[in-house]
């Protein structure tokens, strides 16, 4: 068994891992009470160093997404990653850490035979995350993923970040799984649009009249991009971003000096407009409030968002509001010309990004209560009837002592995972941390938590700059936590937050992971 001496034990903290070379590899060392663990060193979501992150109450979380794993052997505790770490034998000798550079492979399951046949309707984030968790945690049944869309579902998230910016190309968009993981794992993905599901009867219709019946469903189709019931509304150069085939229509009117209308200043919406700028457009956002994001992240860190797109060119408008699109025929084909605001002002428009949030997808469920807003009510196990769950976009769910929907790509995965759980015949309850980032002008923001109100905002260094932590806190406790260029410190409360968290005790564990 070839072993390598890679470090002293020495060397080792206990807050975070420790990046060594094992032959080519890049291995990750963590401490385990007197014991040493080696991982793969990066992230199986998208190649975080997971040395840069953060060890917390027996979790690695990773600096960019928050994905945590065990220490002591390495499984998947918390999403975006949809699989466990790699692990390798280890040997301290003489206070010196040896590592296999051969990796430990796993015995495999003998399952039994599980009669049952699940549905998960929505391949997305939730719906992905579901089947992934369903066959981790031991289900042989029956499993079918229905899809509307053909290819296997994506990260979403790329699409505004790095696809609009060309950075990345819209088919290179990253899978969440790819076919052979589906055909390995005996997950039949179903291709279709749902037309009804009968909760009464458990039984799912397809619009091409194809139906299924099932003993546990979960829904995560989450919502659909919000339209203006505008007249010109229906010109093609006026777009919602939810697909790669979005993306790629946005992308083809955004040349070299054209002008571009953003309506809403929601994140996909700003982050749009970072994208677009890189290509030359011109761009206009028809801006809700004075201070973007004032809501969520303060009124600092708003301003200094604003201030970072005004920097860049990016015109904001508030106190107006579209009132109409126009176009013409040019060249036998409908184009966009010019949007109306409602105080008769006429802005020449050749792209028009409709981003003003998205209303659940819930249009085809028949036998359960929605909300006012077309959501499906969950408890926090994320049941929302006889043999039925919900999770993502469409779920309204207690946290924080009150009903919320939350539209985060990684808590729509968290809220899979315990679903799977559950409707395997587990009690688990939602107690995690909600996380989302954003991005603009290669300025990257991590927010924690969800602070609808807070009375105090503690900054350890200045927003202004892009090198900040800012602690939202209520009555002393932290709520919130948001962060620039402080992603180490962003992984530990990313599982600190999941316990009451009192301000002076968070800046003392800020304080240490700076040593």
């Amino acid at each position: 068994m070839p072993m390598h001496r890679v470090a002293s034990l020495a060397d080792l903290r206990r807050d975070r891992g420790l990046q060594v070379e094992v032959g080519e590899k890049k291995v990750v060392l963590l401490r385990h009470g007197d014991e040493v663990r080696a991982y793969q060193g990066e992230c199986p979501h998208a190649g975080a160093p997971l040395a840069e992150g953060a060890v917390c109450n027996g979790h690695l979380i990773c600096p960019w997404h928050k994905a945590e794993f065990a220490v002591e052997d390495g499984h998947l505790c918390e999403p975006p990653a949809l699989d466990a770490l790699t692990r390798y034998t280890t040997q301290v000798i003489e206070g010196q850490v040896h590592v296999d550079d051969q990796a430990i492979v796993a015995e495999p399951r003998s399952l039994p035979d599980d009669s049952r046949c699940f549905i998960v309707i929505g391949a997305g984030a939730a719906g992905t995350a579901a089947v992934c968790a369903l066959r981790e945690k031991g289900f042989n049944g029956r499993l079918l993923l229905v899809d509307r869309e053909r290819d296997p579902g994506y990260d979403r998230t790329a699409l505004s970040k790095f696809v609009l910016s060309a950075d990345m190309q819209p088919d290179d968009t990253p899978p969440l799984r790819d076919e052979a993981f589906y055909e390995a794992n005996g997950i039949e993905r179903i291709q279709g649009e749902v037309m009804k599901l009968d909760v009464v009867n458990k039984r799912l219709t397809l619009a091409d009249g194809r139906r299924f019946a099932y003993d546990a469903a979960l829904i995560t189709t989450g919502g659909e991009p919000r339209a203006l019931p505008l007249i010109g509304a229906d010109l093609p150069q006026v777009l919602t971003l939810r697909s790669r085939e979005d993306a790629k229509k946005i992308l083809a009117a955004a040349q070299p000096g054209r002008h571009a209308l953003i309506v809403g200043d929601s994140f996909i919406g700003l982050e749009a407009a970072s994208a677009l700028r890189k290509h030359g457009v011109e761009v206009t956002i028809l801006a809700r409030h004075e201070v973007p994001f004032a809501a969520q992240l303060g009124e600092r860190i708003g301003k200094a968002i604003r201030s970072l797109h005004e920097r860049n060119g990016v015109l904001f408008r508030t106190h107006v509001e579209i009132s109409r699109f126009q176009g013409d025929g040019v060249n036998g084909k409908k184009q966009l010309q010019t949007a109306v605001l409602n105080n008769g002002e006429r802005l020449p428009v050749d792209l028009a990004l409709i981003g003003i949030g998205v209303s659940p997808a819930t249009h085809y469920i028949d036998g359960l209560q929605l909300e006012k807003d077309g959501s499906l009510a969950v408890d926090d196990g994320m049941h929302a009837g006889k043999d039925v769950w919900a999770a993502g976009d469409l779920a309204t769910f207690p946290y924080d002592q009150k009903p919320q929907r939350i539209e985060h790509w990684r808590l729509a995965q968290q809220q899979a995972r315990i679903a799977a759980g559950n409707m395997l015949g587990g009690d688990r309850h939602y107690t995690d941390v909600p996380f989302f980032w954003t991005y603009h002008f290669e300025k990257r923001l991590d927010y924690l938590g969800h602070a609808d109100e807070w009375d105090e905002i503690v900054y350890l260094g200045e927003p202004e700059t892009f090198e900040f932590l800012a602690l939202m806190c209520k009555e002393g406790v932290v709520a919130a936590a948001v962060g620039c260029e402080r992603e180490r410190q962003m992984a530990l409360l990313a599982e600190r937050l999941k316990q009451p968290l009192f301000k002076d005790e968070a800046l003392m564990l800020i304080r240490q992971m700076d040593e």
